[in-house]
Order: C-alpha cells, then sequence, then structure tokens
C-alpha cells in the first residue's frame, strides 16, 4: 500500500512515558518514517503528569500530553490529590486533556472475585472532580469506564451537561452504547479489534463520526502483534481491521479517524 496518499496517524491513547527511555526515543524517531503525526499521551499520576509534560516540551509538534489519575490504583490522599490538582490548574494550557481518568472496573472485578468488599464512592467522587475540571477549563476527558461504570460516568457527565468525553477501549452493553452515541461521545479502537469479537460488534454499532483509533501502549496485544512492542503504527491495521468490519475503503476510513481525532481534540491542524 502507498500510505503516502493516505492520511497520517493519530495515536488518541497512549502511555508513552510507561515506555523505557530506549523504547520512547525509537517510537519517537520513527513516527515520521510510519505517517504518525500526533500522539495523546496520557498520565497515571503527578510523576507521569511530570513525564508527559517533559515528552511534549522536547516533541512538541507530536506529543499532546493529558493530565489526570488512572483509576485502576488506590485512591490519592487527600494532600496528594491537592497536589496533583492544583498542579495541573498551573499547567492546564499545555495540556490536550484531562486523562487518563475513571472508574476502577478491574480492580474491583479483582476484589470482589476475591471475596474482598469494595467502595466505589471514593472513585465516583474523584470522577466528578475532574469533570468539573474538565468543564471548567473546556478540556476534551480521557475516561476509563467500561461496561456498568461507563453508566456511572454518564451519570455524572450528564450531571455537569459535559460532552466532551472519550472513552477509550470501551466495552458495555447496547443500551449504554445508545447513551453514550446520543450524547455525542466518542470511543477508541485498539488493536485488539483483529481477534475480539466484542469489539468487531462495538465497531459494527458506533457511529463512524464519534471513533478513533488508539493503542494504549505499553500494553501488549496479541494475534499478530504477539511478543511484539506495541508502536503508534499498529494504528494502521487498526483502521484496516475496522473497515473489513464497517465496509469501508481504507483511504476514506483513514481520513476519517484522522479527522475525528482533530475534531475532538482540538489538535493544530499540521504537526508535523
Amino acid at each position: 500500500m502507498d500510505t503516502r496518499a493516505i492520511a497520517p496517524l493519530i495515536d488518541a491513547h497512549i502511555h508513552l512515558d510507561q515506555y523505557t527511555t530506549t523504547q520512547q526515543q525509537s517510537i519517537l524517531q520513527s513516527l515520521s518514517s510510519q505517517q504518525v503525526e500526533a500522539l495523546i499521551a496520557v498520565s497515571m499520576n503527578l510523576d507521569s503528569c511530570h513525564a508527559n509534560l517533559e515528552l511534549a516540551k522536547h516533541n512538541p509538534r507530536t506529543v499532546f500530553p493529558a493530565f489526570g489519575y488512572h483509576p485502576e490504583q488506590p485512591l490519592p490522599s487527600a494532600g496528594d490529590l491537592h497536589l496533583l490538582l492544583g498542579w495541573i490548574k498551573q499547567h492546564i494550557g499545555q495540556a490536550i486533556a484531562i486523562g487518563e481518568v475513571g472508574l476502577p472496573y478491574y480492580s474491583r472485578q479483582e476484589a470482589e472475585q476475591a471475596g474482598n468488599s469494595w467502595d466505589q464512592t471514593g472513585y465516583i467522587e474523584l470522577l466528578e472532580q475532574f469533570i468539573q475540571l474538565a468543564k471548567q477549563y473546556n478540556k476534551p476527558l480521557v475516561l476509563h469506564a467500561v461496561y456498568e461504570d461507563a453508566d456511572i460516568a454518564c451519570d455524572l457527565l450528564e450531571k455537569y451537561q459535559f460532552r466532551r468525553a472519550h472513552f477509550h477501549w470501551f466495552k458495555g452493553s447496547r443500551q449504554t452504547i445508545a447513551r453514550m452515541e446520543d450524547n455525542g461521545y466518542f470511543v477508541s479502537f485498539t488493536p485488539d479489534i483483529m481477534y475480539e469479537e466484542e469489539i468487531r460488534e462495538l465497531a459494527r454499532q458506533y457511529p463512524s463520526e464519534q471513533v478513533m483509533v488508539e493503542t494504549d501502549g505499553p500494553w501488549p496485544f496479541e494475534g499478530p502483534f504477539q511478543g511484539r512492542m506495541t508502536h503508534p503504527a499498529m494504528t494502521r491495521q487498526v483502521i484496516q481491521s475496522w473497515c473489513e468490519v464497517i465496509g469501508m475503503g481504507t483511504e476514506r476510513a483513514t481520513r476519517l479517524f484522522y479527522q475525528n481525532a482533530k475534531r475532538f481534540y482540538g489538535l493544530p491542524q499540521s504537526s508535523l
């Protein structure tokens, strides 16, 4: 395939700071040759925010940082949360979005399967604070909220009449999907669309105007990606797989995913 005639790629969700320094350098040096124009670098916590900001400073035309607190970890102390929120507000002008934030579905499942009780209240309250922050500064929100947790997230988003929500690597019921679709929320597909029927079914259902592509790297994938370092260039194969499901031409779909990401994140019209 002659990729020169096709729109560039945008990885809409990657943990760039979680790669080793050598891996980061390899990825960043190869982006241009792989026709990858931009990375949305989501954060895990305050240290992660610092790291992604530094990566963005050194790669200002390709790395766009999002600041947040990943929910699949213990809640921050009141003091740590105060520091995090204060830092984000101080650096909000350098943030493309608030994220990754959301609810700890997998941690909760693990705890409940082990017979332990789980109180979701603190995580819901934390997510509400991040939604308020995103609305206050008019920043997109990058969400980790799947299955029934997505309904809680939707409740909060609707409470604040906030629509700029990106549910990354989403899984959920038809009812939740319809609700998200009606509210104008975006979802993104990872390389597992190539071998997970649940994800392929989501692709069949979700409006093409509200989809993006991501890797969630350095998360490893199976199928044709088994044993390989997750690279933003894998998004091209994700789009091709989406095309097989939808029946759209690859060139048209690549432009669609590119424009969707540009529009949702408010990215500059030319990054490379």
